[in-house]
């Protein structure tokens, strides 16, 4: 998948040390409350969290499970590995969260995350959420099989073959869908304004992302960007190269169902438009002084006379919000199309030990004006439906729309 996730390699010590004194208590005995405050003390230091925090009701959940618990299907003799009950707690504490993209990562699906971040893109080509605790499609990538098959973005996930998408994370939910090249996967959708849930089969395949496209129309260039991936600002460079040449002063960035990539390559982007050391996003971090700013670099290859609007939908996240953001509170760009996904977090992948992982929020990303992109995602200056009769009619209605505001208003 193409979501944005900043790597760093270290290991996280707080949980390294809870999962040591959870083996330590369990294997030399709880039988006394002295006990358990001897490892609640010895647990608080090691976390830094307050004297208040009683771990007492941990550990005699433990021992009630080890002393009485019997499993429901009565023809089952495999025991639960004390082990996987570790990993189940620490599964709820990161769900006690609430945060979506807070993931735990027990060896398998450490396994299997790994593989995707580093390119396995065997599919169905969409870039799947949470929204409202809702599974919803963010956008499927254009020409993959999930395009084809007609999913679209804000479509809502209630069961992928025969599992309701209820209770799944993200991740949970994607080791479903992906499979092998020509394995089919149906889904069951809900898509604002049918009546009754859709029903949508997709056949996997080798997934070949896409980058970019550009086009005229009407006297107005249009670049078609889908995502931000490793070649994606080469790729941007070179269109901005040709809209250049056309000697075109009329632009318009088309960042619909563009779930986002790399924050580098939108930092990159922006730095066409902005002069040296404006502010693109700024990283919010839990220590205030962690805070971290990105600026343009300074290209700034365009004057004043450059007319440009930013077509969104609710398709657009991550790095086409940040983009888009700052082109628009910088005043290079008119916003239109309708609200962003609202996707403004930054993910870290933490090892705890050395086959499991923690994908933990770490900050969350403000516009240049310092408005939070998670709260709701951008709103369009001007808001425009996406009409689907007419779009299979050849008329892009929200194109249309631009090309008629950059051929009647100036934009600066």
């Amino acid at each position: 998948m193409s979501n944005f996730f900043k790597y760093r390699v270290y290991v996280l010590a707080v949980l390294i040390a809870v999962i040591g004194i959870f083996s330590l208590g369990y294997y030399s005995g709880k039988s006394s409350q002295s006990e358990d405050d001897k490892i609640a003390s010895i647990l608080n230091k090691s976390t830094g969290v307050g004297d208040s925090i009683d771990f007492a009701s941990f550990w005699k959940a433990w021992e009630v499970i080890n002393q009485k618990y019997v499993p429901t299907n009565s023809t089952s003799t495999e025991r639960v590995s004390d082990q996987a009950r570790v990993y189940g707690a620490i599964e709820g504490m990161v769900k006690s969260l609430g945060d979506p993209y807070t993931i735990f990562f027990p060896p398998v699906e450490s396994k299997s995350f790994a593989d995707e971040i580093s390119g396995n893109f065997e599919g169905v080509g969409m870039e799947v959420g949470m929204k409202d605790d809702v599974l919803t499609v963010i956008a499927p990538l254009k020409n993959t099989p999930a395009y084809r098959a007609g999913i679209k973005s804000g479509d809502k996930i209630v069961k992928i073959d025969d599992t309701v998408t209820n209770g799944l994370n993200t991740t949970e939910a994607i080791k479903i869908i992906k499979g092998p090249k020509g394995t089919k996967v149906k889904f069951t959708m809900v898509r604002e304004g049918e009546k009754e849930p859709l029903i949508i089969e997709v056949i996997r395949d080798i997934i070949d992302i896409p980058t970019i496209d550009t086009e005229t129309k009407n006297g107005v260039f249009i670049i078609h960007l889908y995502n931000f991936s490793a070649i994606s600002s080469n790729s941007f460079r070179n269109a901005l190269r040709e809209f250049v040449e056309s000697g075109n002063d009329k632009l318009i960035l088309d960042l619909r169902g563009n779930p986002g990539g790399y924050l580098e390559a939108a930092v990159d982007m922006a730095s066409w438009f902005l002069p040296a050391g404006k502010v693109i996003v700024k990283e919010d971090f839990k220590n205030e002084q962690d805070a971290q700013i990105f600026r343009s670099k300074g290209y700034n290859i365009f004057n004043e006379n450059l007319k440009m609007v930013v077509l969104i939908d609710g398709g657009s996240a991550s790095a086409s919000e940040i983009l888009a953001g700052a082109l628009h509170e910088h005043g290079v760009a008119t916003l239109i199309g309708t609200q962003s996904f609202g996707k403004g977090s930054v993910q870290e992948l933490v090892p705890i030990t050395t086959d499991t992982s923690l994908k933990v929020t770490i900050a969350r990303w403000l516009t240049p004006n310092g408005n939070s992109i998670s709260h709701g995602g951008l709103t369009p200056d001007t808001v425009v439906k996406f009409d689907e009769k007419e779009f299979l009619k050849g008329n892009d209605v929200q194109i249309n729309a631009a090309l008629e505001f950059l051929n009647t208003i100036v934009v600066r």
